[in-house]
């Protein structure tokens, strides 16, 4: 890919190398405990536990945090020591800032009043709106935040073990995560999450497979209009998407940690679905032919 010397998108928040220490109690004084003791078995107390289980069944507060916090523990900290990242990982966020502008002018062009996601940077552990996570975990969108989380070392795997190299590979896995930020916009991603406690696993898993479609078709969209807007790519760049398409096909990865393949399993599509949808969208350009959820064979 041409992509040097391209726009960086600022909606970047580079989170390498922060870490983060457990809450602790020091400093606590033990003797304030037993008033407290004292308080919660008599029966003001026992009206006040009432209350304050009630306010963190309500508020989903932790109670230990609730605890630490009135009794003066120290507070999360997280590392402000600048990250050193080597020249491949610091070329690599510079590559995905500039994969992430050509999704902002690309969206931006194709949706009105387009809200640009943000892309987090993290090594090994980071929390998100939906839950935390780790680098094995690999790329995601939270909805909740409207962020992409990537840990950059999910490019080595991509390489090393998936047999999925290439920087066109690469920028196809952030186009995807941009995929869903889209589907989240139009109101797709929270249609299907309302399918979640109506449905059996198993026919969730049909509809989930059909939203990872989309988001692959929609990556499909953002080449083609990229393409034409910037030239950026060049010889063998589409292999090298549709190279990593089949190489993180539902069945290709179960195949390869199992032995065999569970198609009632599946949530993200075969090798065949996910090289087909990219393809069609990347072939059409055309955001209203990734119907997936109305297609009847996938």
């Amino acid at each position: 890919m041409k992509w040097q010397g391209r726009r960086q998108s600022s909606n970047v928040d580079d989170q390498r190398g922060q870490s983060s220490s457990r809450r602790s109690f020091s400093g606590f004084n033990p003797t304030l405990l037993a008033p407290i003791i004292k308080m919660l078995f008599s029966k003001t107390g026992l009206i006040i536990a009432g209350l304050f289980l009630a306010f963190v069944f309500i508020t989903g507060n932790n109670p230990l945090t609730l605890i630490s916090n009135f009794l003066g523990g120290n507070s999360q900290t997280v590392s402000t020591e600048s990250y050193q990242g080597t020249e491949i990982e610091n070329q690599q966020a510079e590559f995905s800032a500039t994969i992430l502008a050509s999704t902002e002018d690309v969206w931006n062009s194709l949706l009105d009043d387009y809200r640009e996601p943000t892309l987090v940077l993290f090594t090994g552990y980071v929390s998100s709106a939906c839950g935390s996570a780790s680098s094995a975990t690999g790329p995601f969108y939270c909805p909740g935040d409207e962020k992409l989380y990537l840990d950059l070392s999910f490019f080595q795997d991509m390489e090393q073990q998936m047999n999925a190299p290439g920087d066109f590979a690469q920028a196809y896995v952030i186009a995807h995560e941009v995929g869903h930020h889209v589907q989240k916009l139009m109101g797709i991603t929270a249609k299907v999450d309302r399918l979640r406690g109506q449905l059996s696993e198993t026919e969730f898993n049909k509809y989930s497979v059909r939203l990872e479609l989309q988001a692959d078709f929609f990556a499909g969209v953002w080449a083609n209009r990229s393409q034409s807007m910037t030239q950026m790519m060049e010889k063998g760049d589409l292999e090298e998407a549709l190279n990593a398409a089949n190489a993180i096909g539902d069945d290709r990865l179960q195949r390869q940690s199992t032995g065999k393949v569970v198609p009632d399993s599946f949530t993200h599509g075969t090798s065949e679905q996910r090289i087909r949808w990219f393809k069609k969208g990347f072939e059409t350009g055309d955001i209203s032919q990734g119907d997936t959820f109305s297609a009847t064979v996938l």
